[in-house]
Order: C-alpha cells, then structure tokens, then sequence
C-alpha cells in the first residue's frame, strides 16, 4: 500500500466510514462546516497503532498508550467549534496534542498554531505523523501544560485536551483579550467542559457539558 492509499484508507478506514462519523457528528449537534471536512479528510487511523485502525472511526476514545487516549471525535469537535465560533484565532495554543490528531484538526482552521506535549515519545510520533500528511509549520515542544507557554503569548485561543481539577492561572493570564481557553476540568469522577472568554480583567465562563479526560499532569519528560 503506497502512501496515498494509507492515507485515503480502505474498508474499516474508507471514505464511507469517515462519511457515516460525519453524519454521526451532525446528529449529534456539530454544525461548523470547516470542522465537520477536517475530521472527514483527517486520517484519524494514521495517529494510532495498526492494531487499532479498524476502530479509528468510531465515535469513541481509543487507547494509543503511555496512559493516554485519542480523544472522542465528537469531543474532538466540538472543542474546535467552540473555539472557531467567535471567529478565526490568529495565535493557538495546543496543551495536551498527544498522538497529533486533534493538532491536525487545528491546524487548517487557524493561524499560528503551538503544540506543548508533557511526554517526549508521544511528540516524536506526533511530529513524524503530521510531517507525513505535510502539516508543517506548528511550532511543537515537550513541556509541562499547566505553565502554557508564555514566551509565545498572548493567545487568542488555548485548548486544553487533559483534565485539571481546577484552571490553570498562568493559562488565563495567556489569553490576549478576547481569547478563548477551552478547557475540561474536574477530577475523575466528574468532569465539565469549560469555555472561558477573556474580556479585559474580566473572565466569562460556559459550560459545553460533561466529559471524561486524562488528567492534566504537571512537568514533563523531556
């Protein structure tokens, strides 16, 4: 199989699976447009272990080791609604990217984007799969999430893709004015995904419904 077939996937990874999320998606209330064509056209099967690319489009978290998951493509996509809903960010910033799918999502859908990624391994892989579909061009580093990066901010949006049982202040102090912090937090037992509007000195908070997540762990590996 050449590169473009992996990457166009056959049976359990076709177009006619990747239609039927989509569709999945729609009923479930996703209605960005732009959203709904990246999780068509990302090749979700390619961010995980062969072993588990005949599930890679079911609307479920998969294991892709270390502890960790590939988020829940409904997750995946409303997190990246809510972000694009005030606008397109020019400045993005990505805690938690993982295996890189949720970073590929992004990565069409806004301006600059940054990536920070607590364990090295899974940012080696991530980085080799995004070179691989020619996402170049995310500035990626190992790093610990609850610090953001604050030699690149102010942001105009931060997506958080791990749980804190409670928001990070250097991340709110990240966010340019009228940025948007997308983020799950709770324990794991219970957790509620927030977005948070900077508004001068002022923070607006929604709730966009419950969900279940790793949690976000401080420093790093590399």
């Amino acid at each position: 199989m050449n590169a473009d077939q992996r990457i166009r996937g056959i049976g359990m990874t076709s177009a006619r699976t990747r239609d039927r999320l989509v569709r999945r998606l729609r009923e479930q209330g996703i209605t960005d447009e732009l959203v709904l064509a990246q999780v068509r056209n990302v090749p979700r099967h390619l961010f995980m272990d062969e072993a588990m690319a005949s599930r890679a489009y079911e609307d479920t978290a998969l294991p892709i080791g270390h502890g960790q998951t590939i988020s829940q493509p409904y997750v995946v996509a409303l997190m990246t609604q809510a972000l694009l809903e005030d606008g397109k960010p020019a400045k993005v910033l990505e805690i938690g990217s993982g295996c890189g799918y949720q970073t590929a999502i992004l990565s069409s859908l806004v301006g600059k984007l940054f990536a920070i990624e607590r364990l090295a391994s899974l940012q080696v892989r991530a980085r080799q799969t995004l070179a691989s579909l020619n996402m170049l061009g995310i500035r990626m580093r190992v790093g610990d999430g609850w610090q953001g990066w604050p030699t690149q901010a102010p942001f105009d949006g931060i997506l958080v893709a791990a749980a804190p049982e409670t928001v990070p202040e250097a991340l709110l102090h990240q966010l340019a004015d009228g940025g948007r912090l997308i983020i799950p937090v709770g324990g794991r037992a219970s957790q509620e995904l927030i977005k948070i509007t900077r508004k001068g000195s002022n923070f607006e908070k929604r709730s966009l419904g419950s969900v279940r997540f790793v949690p976000l762990i401080g420093g790093s590996d590399g």
